[in-house]
């Protein structure tokens, strides 16, 4: 969105701009028309900007200070075309990326983003950095680009920018993680795992929106790298398989059966991004002398992505245990994508 925003921004821009106000020793009266207690202080701001002759800090000073005035007298629309102009008339001025950068969030004063958007983007595209109060620039056009940008693409390469020249200056796990959701967006899955995969070190990582993130990217960086030799064509097969192995008391055909990544077994109360979810145990310590029984169909809030089937019989405290069988959803494997997966028991009766 925001690179054609780019092109048509650019073109209204080229049509809108004054002439150069800074080469007269009169001050435009365009940058006057402001309160009395701002209007000496722009006139001789101006005056000794015009008698600035070399480019550097001492010429920066002077025209900062002359935007302070212009933002202290709450004059926007002339602040914005005064470093506009101010940039298009000194192509070379060392410091023409934090001009634009004030002209950027001017434009967010105003709640204009698209236009904010427009100057972060450029700057980052066609101006050396600069460091601001201890800050690059381009690291701060960055971080506003990716808060607007909605388009997965465009966000892709703000993230490899971000990842490639900030690695110190940012939460990396965070950047990690939000560019393989970038990729998945894309469908670039192999480079979505390649991103989840580097994430996964930085569990720490606090990322909004995401309360468990480490748990969804290790899920399935699991699976990706597991053999996936679980799975059903259906779920009429998968659930023959567990009858037939039920019907047998086969523990080893149960496990068979199940998901060698990410089986949880839980309560129906207990919260599915809870780690203790995640077992590892042997179905014959809970068959030994008895026979497992299941339900001739399926549970009623079964539907065509889930389904669950009714046990009983287990030898523990809680002898009734549903099945739970889900459609994989990993468009990363084609192969697997949309086939089924015992992925998990919740113990008790069903609400």
């Amino acid at each position: 969105m925001i690179s054609v925003l780019v092109a048509c921004l650019a073109t209204a821009f080229s049509c809108s701009m004054r002439d150069s106000p800074f080469h007269s020793q009169e001050a435009d009266p365009y940058y006057l028309d402001v309160a009395a207690s701002g209007r000496e202080t722009l006139r001789d701001l101006f005056t000794l900007l015009a008698a600035e002759e070399g480019v550097g800090e001492e010429r920066f000073t002077v025209v900062r200070e002359i935007a302070n005035e212009l933002l202290k007298q709450e004059k926007y629309a002339k602040l914005a075309q005064f470093l506009t102009v101010w940039v298009a008339d000194h192509p070379d001025d060392p410091y023409n990326a934090y001009l634009l950068l004030m002209t950027a969030y001017i434009y967010l004063k105003q709640d204009a983003e698209p236009m904010a958007a427009y100057y972060f983007d450029r700057i980052i595209k066609n101006y050396p950095d600069l460091m601001v109060r201890g800050e690059s620039v381009h690291l701060a056009c960055l971080k506003k680009l990716i808060e607007f940008e909605d388009d997965p693409e465009q966000r892709v390469a703000y993230y490899q920018d971000l990842i490639s020249r900030f690695p110190e200056n940012i939460d990396l796990g965070s950047a990690y993680f939000m560019l393989a959701q970038s990729y998945e967006r894309t469908g670039d899955w192999d480079l979505a795992i390649r991103a989840y995969t580097k994430f996964l070190p930085f569990f720490e990582s606090s990322i909004p929106g995401f309360p468990d993130a480490f748990g969804y990217a290790k899920k399935i960086v699991d699976f990706y790298n597991s053999p996936k030799d679980w799975s059903f064509e259906s779920l009429s097969a998968l659930r023959e398989a567990v009858s037939s192995a039920l019907e047998k008391g086969s523990s080893a055909n149960l496990k068979k059966c199940r998901a060698k990544v990410n089986f949880f077994a839980m309560s129906w109360e207990q919260d599915a991004q809870d780690s203790n979810s995640l077992v590892e145990f042997n179905f014959s310590d809970f068959m030994a002398g008895n026979k497992i029984r299941y339900a001739t169909d399926l549970d009623a809030s079964s539907n065509a992505n889930e389904a669950y089937l009714k046990t009983w019989g287990w030898s523990q405290r809680i002898s009734t245990w549903y099945l739970y069988f889900r459609k994989i959803n990993f468009p990363a494997d084609p192969e697997i994508h949309g086939r089924w997966e015992w992925a998990g028991i919740y113990y008790g009766e069903k609400f």
